[in-house]
């Protein structure tokens, strides 16, 4: 059984920063890549960032130059720096790791509100 544990939301406004952090335990062995979500209710949810344990990154063209996603030197945990925040930026959060058999698992999810 696989749990992922997300912390660092809440109430900022517009231009500042929050940080992220989701540590993955339980039965894990490896880790293709751990990510970064978000949702708002209404919307689909999107892509936000994700890193591979083999080091490359990925984010979405609406969070570029702004928000950093990294990987702690503790194992199974992924941080999700976010600078500049817009109003925009606000939704749930979720954190997502994905194992090389395939099978994915999804944080609690964080509020980020940023607000005007």
């Amino acid at each position: 059984q696989v749990q992922l544990m997300e912390s660092g939301g809440g109430l900022v406004q517009a231009g500042g920063s929050l940080r992220l952090s989701c540590a993955a335990s339980g039965s894990i062995f490896s880790i293709s890549a751990m990510g970064w979500y978000r949702q708002n209710p209404g919307k689909q949810r999107e892509l936000v960032a994700v890193i591979t344990f083999g080091g490359s990154t990925r984010y979405a063209d609406s969070v570029k130059g702004r928000f950093t996603i990294s990987r702690a030197n503790v194992e199974n945990t992924v941080y999700l720096q976010m600078n500049s925040l817009k109003a925009e930026d606000t939704a749930v959060y979720y954190c997502n790791v994905q194992l090389p058999t395939g099978w994915a698992y999804w944080g609690q999810g964080s509020q980020v509100t940023v607000s005007s």
